[in-house]
């Protein structure tokens, strides 16, 4: 006697694979949804400061020309861990000072010379945007990117 798989037969399996797997997919997002919420984002940290540096990051569109994480452009240096590459990870003053001096330190108006555009930044503007800096300096982002150079 042969072993012949019916049609109906086939469909179960069809769909019981189907289903099996639909199944696995949910759980695992659910599972990486969890994992990103409570292991990888500071979200107890966000400040009014921090989701005022994140707008300004947007309205100047630093993500054209800079990666943050890994996301963005490849124009100019990636600035997840800049704040630990600075040396100033724990010292928001400290922050605010040197990203200010840094970005007033960028000469503009030579060809051929990449360049970062004088944004005329208030102190206000400058410290909320080391601080959203110093924020994303604290995601856990599993030694990614790499990049370790200034």
């Amino acid at each position: 006697m042969r072993d012949v798989m019916t049609k109906s037969m086939a469909r179960n399996v069809f769909y019981g694979g189907s289903l099996f797997f639909i199944l696995i997919f949910i759980a695992l997002a659910v599972q990486s949804h969890r994992y990103i919420l409570s292991t990888s984002t500071n979200a107890a940290t966000l400040t009014s400061s921090v989701v005022a540096g994140k707008r300004l990051w947007e309205e100047k569109a630093c993500v054209n020309c800079h990666t943050i994480l890994g996301e963005g452009a490849y124009f100019a240096p990636e600035l997840g861990n800049v704040m630990t590459r600075w040396g100033v990870a724990g010292d928001p003053a400290a922050a605010a000072d040197t990203l200010k001096g840094w970005m007033d330190a960028m000469p503009t108006g030579i060809a051929g010379r990449r360049q970062m555009p004088q944004f005329n930044l208030t102190d206000a503007e400058y410290r909320e945007l080391a601080d959203f800096l110093l924020w994303t300096n604290t995601i856990r982002t599993q030694s990614w990117p790499p990049n370790d150079a200034g």
